[in-house]
C-alpha cells in the first residue's frame, strides 16, 4: 500500500493489479504509465513488465494487514475492470474489500461495459465505492452503466476535464470529482467547464469535489476555485 497517497481525493492506494491501456481520450497522457516506466527502470519487481496488465496474487491479502481505517484508491496503476483482468481475480479482490469493512474502497473505471457485466456477480458492501471516468461529453454514456450497477456510494470523475460536458443526469451519484490535467503536455480547462458541472451538482444535490487547476505546474496553480477549497465527500 502507498500510505499518504498525493491524490488528493483518497488516503492510500493499492493495487493488486498493475499495467492498462489507452481506451479514450482521457488516456493520451497517464499518469500511471509514466510512473510504471519510471518503477520498471528502478527495478520495482511489480513492473518488470512495465505497463502491461499484471494480476499481483501477493498483494490479496494486504488490507488485512492494515491497522488504521483507511480510505484506499484501489488499482490507481491500472483499471480493475479491464478485459485482461480475470474476472475471477476481480471477485477475490471484492471478497477481499468485503471482509474489510474497516477500509473504504473506491474504485474507478473507464471501462463500465465490463463493470456493469461484472456488478451483479459481486457483493457491493457499504465500504467499496464505484466510479466512473468522463472526460469529455463525449463519454457521458458512461455515468448509465454506474447508475444500473448495484454500488451503494457512486461517484464521476471528471479528470482530466477536456471539454464542456454539458447537461448531466446526476440521478443516483453521489459525488463528482473535478480536475484538470497535469504534466508537461497538459491539455487546458476552462472555468465555465467547472462552473457548469459544479452548479448542475448543487442543483441536482450532489457533492463536488475541485481537484486541480492542473497544467505543467499544478502545485503554484492550485486547487482553489472562485477563492476557496471545494472538498466535500460522501459520508463514511
Amino acid at each position: 500500500m502507498a500510505i499518504n497517497s498525493k491524490i488528493e481525493w483518497t488516503g492510500s492506494t493499492w493495487n493488486p493489479v498493475t499495467g492498462c491501456t489507452q481506451i479514450s481520450d482521457g488516456c493520451l497522457n497517464c499518469y500511471a504509465k509514466k510512473m510504471a516506466g519510471r518503477l520498471q527502470l528502478m527495478g520495482n519487481k511489480k513492473y518488470i513488465s512495465g505497463f502491461s496488465v499484471k494480476t499481483h496474487e501477493e498483494c490479496l491479502g494486504d488490507p488485512t494487514k492494515w491497522k488504521k481505517p483507511s480510505m484506499v484508491f484501489v488499482n490507481s496503476m491500472s483499471d480493475l475492470y479491464h478485459e485482461l483482468v480475470p474476472t475471477e481475480f476481480i471477485e477475490r479482490i471484492f471478497s477481499v474489500m468485503n471482509d474489510n469493512p474497516q477500509h473504504i474502497f473506491q474504485l474507478l473505471t473507464k471501462r463500465p461495459e465490463r463493470l456493469a457485466k461484472i456488478a451483479e456477480r459481486v457483493n457491493w458492501t457499504p465500504n467499496i465505492w464505484q466510479g466512473v471516468s468522463v472526460e469529455s461529453e463525449k463519454y457521458v454514456g458512461r455515468i448509465n452503466c454506474l447508475r444500473s450497477t448495484p454500488a451503494i456510494t457512486k461517484f464521476i470523475s471528471f479528470e482530466p476535464l477536456l471539454n464542456d460536458v454539458g447537461s448531466i443526469d446526476f440521478s443516483g451519484i453521489d459525488w463528482a470529482i473535478v480536475g484538470g490535467e497535469s504534466g508537461p503536455r497538459s491539455r487546458p480547462i476552462e472555468l465555465d467547464w467547472i462552473l457548469n458541472i459544479k452548479e448542475q451538482c448543487e442543483k441536482q444535490e450532489v457533492l463536488f469535489y475541485f481537484k486541480q487547476w492542473g497544467g505543467t505546474n499544478k502545485k503554484k496553480a492550485g486547487r482553489e476555485l472562485l477563492g476557496q477549497t471545494w472538498d466535500a465527500i460522501p459520508a463514511y
